[in-house]
Protein backbone atom coordinates (compact mmCIF):
# COMPACT_ATOMS: atom_id res chain seq x y z
CA UNK A 1 0.00 0.00 0.00
CA UNK A 2 2.87 2.63 0.50
CA UNK A 3 4.35 2.11 -2.70
CA UNK A 4 1.32 2.53 -4.61
CA UNK A 5 0.46 5.57 -2.25
CA UNK A 6 4.17 6.73 -3.45
CA UNK A 7 3.90 5.93 -7.25
CA UNK A 8 0.80 7.99 -7.73
CA UNK A 9 2.12 11.58 -7.04
CA UNK A 10 5.15 10.73 -9.39
CA UNK A 11 2.79 9.63 -11.79
CA UNK A 12 0.89 12.95 -11.90
CA UNK A 13 3.55 14.68 -11.47
CA UNK A 14 5.89 13.34 -14.56
CA UNK A 15 3.69 15.28 -17.51
CA UNK A 16 4.40 18.27 -15.56
CA UNK A 17 8.08 17.36 -15.27
CA UNK A 18 8.63 16.80 -18.93
CA UNK A 19 6.50 19.70 -20.07
CA UNK A 20 8.26 22.10 -17.88
CA UNK A 21 11.96 20.06 -18.91
CA UNK A 22 10.73 20.72 -23.12
CA UNK A 23 9.75 24.48 -21.99
CA UNK A 24 13.01 24.80 -20.47
CA UNK A 25 14.46 23.40 -24.23
CA UNK A 26 12.30 25.29 -26.16
CA UNK A 27 13.60 28.27 -24.62
CA UNK A 28 17.42 27.53 -24.95
CA UNK A 29 17.40 26.96 -28.27
CA UNK A 30 15.65 30.16 -29.20
CA UNK A 31 17.68 32.04 -27.68
CA UNK A 32 20.80 30.28 -28.98
CA UNK A 33 19.23 30.93 -32.00
CA UNK A 34 18.78 34.55 -31.89
CA UNK A 35 22.61 34.67 -30.45
CA UNK A 36 23.28 33.38 -33.65
CA UNK A 37 21.35 36.17 -35.53
CA UNK A 38 22.49 38.46 -34.08
CA UNK A 39 26.19 37.68 -34.55
CA UNK A 40 25.89 36.65 -38.04
CA UNK A 41 25.52 33.22 -37.79
CA UNK A 42 22.33 32.70 -39.70
CA UNK A 43 22.77 29.07 -40.75
CA UNK A 44 23.84 27.99 -37.27
CA UNK A 45 20.29 29.74 -35.52
CA UNK A 46 18.40 28.06 -38.31
CA UNK A 47 18.99 24.42 -36.49
CA UNK A 48 18.55 26.13 -32.95
CA UNK A 49 15.24 27.48 -34.50
CA UNK A 50 13.65 24.78 -36.26
CA UNK A 51 14.62 22.63 -33.26
CA UNK A 52 12.55 25.05 -31.46
CA UNK A 53 9.69 25.49 -33.36
CA UNK A 54 9.34 21.44 -33.87
CA UNK A 55 8.45 21.47 -30.29
CA UNK A 56 6.44 25.02 -29.73
CA UNK A 57 5.59 26.77 -33.15
CA UNK A 58 3.68 29.20 -30.37
CA UNK A 59 6.69 29.40 -28.51
CA UNK A 60 7.15 33.50 -28.01
CA UNK A 61 10.40 34.82 -26.16
CA UNK A 62 8.83 35.73 -22.39
CA UNK A 63 10.38 39.36 -22.77
CA UNK A 64 8.54 42.87 -23.31
CA UNK A 65 8.26 42.34 -26.62
CA UNK A 66 7.01 38.58 -26.99
CA UNK A 67 8.47 37.60 -30.51
CA UNK A 68 7.51 33.65 -31.34
CA UNK A 69 9.87 31.23 -32.06
CA UNK A 70 8.81 31.25 -36.20
CA UNK A 71 9.64 34.56 -37.00
CA UNK A 72 13.07 34.13 -36.14
CA UNK A 73 13.37 30.75 -37.99
CA UNK A 74 11.60 32.40 -41.04
CA UNK A 75 14.18 35.25 -40.51
CA UNK A 76 17.15 32.58 -40.36
CA UNK A 77 15.82 31.27 -43.63
CA UNK A 78 15.61 34.89 -45.17
CA UNK A 79 18.95 35.50 -44.05
CA UNK A 80 20.59 32.05 -45.66
CA UNK A 81 18.41 32.85 -48.75
CA UNK A 82 15.90 30.41 -48.25
CA UNK A 83 12.90 31.66 -49.55
CA UNK A 84 10.40 29.29 -50.28
CA UNK A 85 10.79 27.73 -46.31
CA UNK A 86 10.84 31.50 -45.12
CA UNK A 87 7.70 32.73 -46.61
CA UNK A 88 6.07 29.50 -45.49
CA UNK A 89 6.92 30.08 -41.50
CA UNK A 90 6.26 33.66 -42.09
CA UNK A 91 3.17 32.98 -43.22
CA UNK A 92 2.40 30.56 -40.09
CA UNK A 93 3.95 33.35 -37.92
CA UNK A 94 1.44 35.72 -38.68
CA UNK A 95 -1.38 33.77 -38.61
CA UNK A 96 -0.34 32.34 -35.10
CA UNK A 97 0.52 35.81 -33.78
CA UNK A 98 -0.96 38.54 -35.97
CA UNK A 99 0.59 40.90 -33.66
CA UNK A 100 3.94 40.10 -34.38
CA UNK A 101 5.53 42.88 -35.92
CA UNK A 102 8.60 41.11 -37.29
CA UNK A 103 6.97 38.11 -38.37
CA UNK A 104 5.22 41.12 -40.80
CA UNK A 105 8.50 42.74 -41.39
CA UNK A 106 10.54 39.55 -42.59
CA UNK A 107 7.47 38.20 -44.34
CA UNK A 108 7.73 41.63 -46.45
CA UNK A 109 11.26 41.39 -46.81
CA UNK A 110 11.24 37.74 -47.99
CA UNK A 111 7.34 38.55 -50.61
CA UNK A 112 9.77 41.54 -52.10
CA UNK A 113 12.97 39.30 -52.52
CA UNK A 114 10.70 36.52 -54.69
CA UNK A 115 8.44 39.07 -56.79
CA UNK A 116 5.57 40.08 -54.88
CA UNK A 117 6.40 43.51 -54.67
CA UNK A 118 2.77 45.25 -53.86
CA UNK A 119 2.45 43.03 -51.15
CA UNK A 120 5.86 42.49 -50.03
CA UNK A 121 5.78 46.59 -49.52
CA UNK A 122 2.41 46.49 -47.64
CA UNK A 123 3.97 44.54 -45.27
CA UNK A 124 7.54 45.94 -44.69
CA UNK A 125 5.43 49.16 -44.21
CA UNK A 126 2.88 47.43 -41.67
CA UNK A 127 5.34 46.15 -39.51
CA UNK A 128 7.74 49.41 -39.31
CA UNK A 129 4.96 51.15 -38.53
CA UNK A 130 3.98 48.56 -35.45
CA UNK A 131 7.52 48.66 -34.55
CA UNK A 132 7.13 52.33 -34.03
CA UNK A 133 3.94 52.20 -32.46
CA UNK A 134 5.32 49.60 -30.04
CA UNK A 135 8.34 51.45 -29.19
CA UNK A 136 5.99 54.70 -28.67
CA UNK A 137 3.61 52.90 -26.32
CA UNK A 138 6.57 51.70 -23.63
CA UNK A 139 8.64 55.05 -23.77
CA UNK A 140 5.60 56.92 -22.76
CA UNK A 141 6.16 55.06 -19.43
CA UNK A 142 8.22 57.33 -17.82
CA UNK A 143 9.86 54.95 -15.18
CA UNK A 144 9.47 51.41 -17.28
CA UNK A 145 9.93 52.87 -20.37
CA UNK A 146 13.27 55.09 -20.48
CA UNK A 147 15.40 52.32 -21.55
CA UNK A 148 13.92 51.64 -25.14
CA UNK A 149 15.29 53.69 -27.87
CA UNK A 150 16.31 56.22 -25.68
CA UNK A 151 18.24 57.93 -28.41
CA UNK A 152 15.45 57.68 -30.77
CA UNK A 153 17.65 56.10 -33.27
CA UNK A 154 15.62 53.30 -34.27
CA UNK A 155 12.02 55.74 -34.76
CA UNK A 156 14.01 57.97 -36.92
CA UNK A 157 15.03 55.29 -39.16
CA UNK A 158 11.60 54.00 -39.38
CA UNK A 159 10.52 57.70 -40.30
CA UNK A 160 13.22 57.81 -42.51
CA UNK A 161 12.08 54.35 -44.58
CA UNK A 162 8.48 54.80 -44.51
CA UNK A 163 8.99 58.43 -46.27
CA UNK A 164 10.42 56.88 -49.28
CA UNK A 165 7.44 55.71 -51.72
CA UNK A 166 9.84 54.57 -54.98
CA UNK A 167 12.73 52.57 -53.78
CA UNK A 168 12.09 49.05 -52.94
CA UNK A 169 16.12 48.48 -52.90
CA UNK A 170 16.29 51.57 -50.35
CA UNK A 171 13.60 50.54 -48.36
CA UNK A 172 14.94 46.58 -47.78
CA UNK A 173 18.56 47.92 -47.21
CA UNK A 174 16.35 50.07 -43.73
CA UNK A 175 14.03 47.27 -42.96
CA UNK A 176 16.36 45.16 -42.49
CA UNK A 177 18.98 47.32 -40.12
CA UNK A 178 15.60 48.08 -38.34
CA UNK A 179 14.77 44.36 -37.85
CA UNK A 180 17.98 43.68 -36.10
CA UNK A 181 18.58 46.76 -34.09
CA UNK A 182 14.60 46.34 -33.20
CA UNK A 183 15.72 42.74 -31.86
CA UNK A 184 19.13 43.72 -30.41
CA UNK A 185 16.67 46.87 -28.32
CA UNK A 186 14.93 43.97 -26.33
CA UNK A 187 17.87 42.90 -25.06
CA UNK A 188 19.73 46.14 -24.66
CA UNK A 189 16.49 47.78 -22.92
CA UNK A 190 16.45 44.36 -20.73
CA UNK A 191 19.91 44.87 -19.15
CA UNK A 192 19.04 48.46 -18.85
CA UNK A 193 16.10 48.54 -16.61
CA UNK A 194 17.93 45.34 -14.93
CA UNK A 195 20.58 47.73 -13.92
CA UNK A 196 18.44 50.32 -13.24
CA UNK A 197 16.47 48.51 -10.66
CA UNK A 198 19.79 47.35 -9.22
CA UNK A 199 18.95 43.84 -9.44
CA UNK A 200 19.13 40.26 -11.75
CA UNK A 201 17.96 40.31 -15.06
CA UNK A 202 13.84 39.42 -15.24
CA UNK A 203 12.71 37.57 -18.33
CA UNK A 204 9.10 39.15 -18.21
CA UNK A 205 10.57 42.72 -19.27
Amino acid sequence: MKTRRLLVPSYLFAPIYFSSCASLQVGGDVQSGRTALQTGHSNDAVGYLMRAAEIDPAYRIPYRIPVGVLTYLGRAYYETGRDKEARTTLEKAVSIHPDDALAHLYLGLTLLRTGDGDRGRKEIEGGLKSIHETIDYIAADHVNGLSWDAGGSIRRDIVTALSNKSDNNQLVIAAQRIGKDFDEEIDRARRDESARRGGGDSGGN
